[in-house]
């Protein structure tokens, strides 16, 4: 009997219809019992930020959902710890009378996920982290979200410094470099020291600065990294690699990779808050 495929499928930001489009596409709909790997933001700038934590959560036996940066914000908003941005479009969940089994539901999605030879993650890995170490830190943040004094752990959680992963951080610190590397990180220095404000195209130059899947002696540079996050980069396979930002939410694409033969399937996105925005 063949085994079911997994779909790999990059930022819905609350674009559910996209989704909804997308896993009903004829290409992956032939096979009832596909599987699907969820890169992280869920939610957030698009309209349907509510209707996509709802249709997920109908979905947990056939998914697998990691937490990107804006489904952390989404936990820090409800946890008090920040104000909500003039852009974002969370309120429906906050004000929703299940409102407290969505966010429960939330916190305990993956921050990293490993499975035939493929690591999950919403933005990106240190260059000193092997696939295990990544799993182990992950498992870190996941048991501290999950626990019933979760919101300590958001209080925790923001802040740019450190940029560099020590073994012997504890507390804010270990938390905020490991968060931040899985679920903000794009450029790093040669020497794995993250750039956390850069957010344009690799193609841009920046003096110092690289990929950090790009970064010299990675450590995971024999596995598969598939990532989201990242829209100026967009779609882009590699032995090594699989980003699957497209911009849905900024008028590109949702996109879903197969991942035993890296088959795209894209949809059109119809929900975006700019068609001319790129970000």
């Amino acid at each position: 009997m063949k085994e079911s495929d997994i779909w790999m499928i990059g930022d819905i930001q609350g674009c559910c219809d996209s989704f909804n489009a997308l896993i009903n596409h004829p290409e992956i709909a032939e096979d009832p019992n596909a599987r699907f790997w969820l890169a992280g933001d869920l939610v957030n700038r698009g309209p349907q930020s509510l209707h996509t934590l709802r249709r997920l959560m109908t979905m947990d036996d056939k998914t697998v959902v990691l937490l990107g940066n804006h489904d952390l914000h989404l936990l820090a908003v409800a946890a008090g710890v920040r104000a909500p941005n003039k852009n974002d479009t969370l309120h429906e969940i906050l004000t929703a009378p299940d409102a407290g089994d969505i966010i429960d539901w939330v916190r305990h999605r993956k921050l990293a996920h490993f499975e035939h030879d493929h690591l999950l993650v919403h933005a990106g890995v240190l260059p000193k982290w092997t696939v295990k170490k990544t799993l182990s830190l992950a498992h870190e943040v996941q048991e501290q979200l999950r626990s019933k004094q979760w919101q300590r752990a958001i209080h925790k959680m923001y802040g740019n410094e450190p940029v560099q992963w020590k073994e012997q951080h504890k507390g804010g610190k270990r938390l905020r470099v490991i968060v931040n590397a899985l679920t903000r990180l794009r450029m790093c220095t040669d020497k794995g020291h993250m750039a956390l404000s850069i957010k344009s195209s690799p193609t841009q130059r920046h003096e110092g600065l690289v990929p950090w899947f790009d970064v010299p002696g990675r450590a995971t540079a024999d596995t598969t990294v598939v990532f989201g996050h990242w829209s100026t980069l967009g779609l882009t396979i590699r032995p090594d690699l699989v980003c699957l930002d497209t911009g849905c939410v900024w008028g590109g694409h949702l996109t879903a990779v197969r991942l035993r033969d890296k088959k795209v399937v894209q949809v059109a996105c119809h929900q975006s808050m700019d068609p001319l925005h790129t970000h």
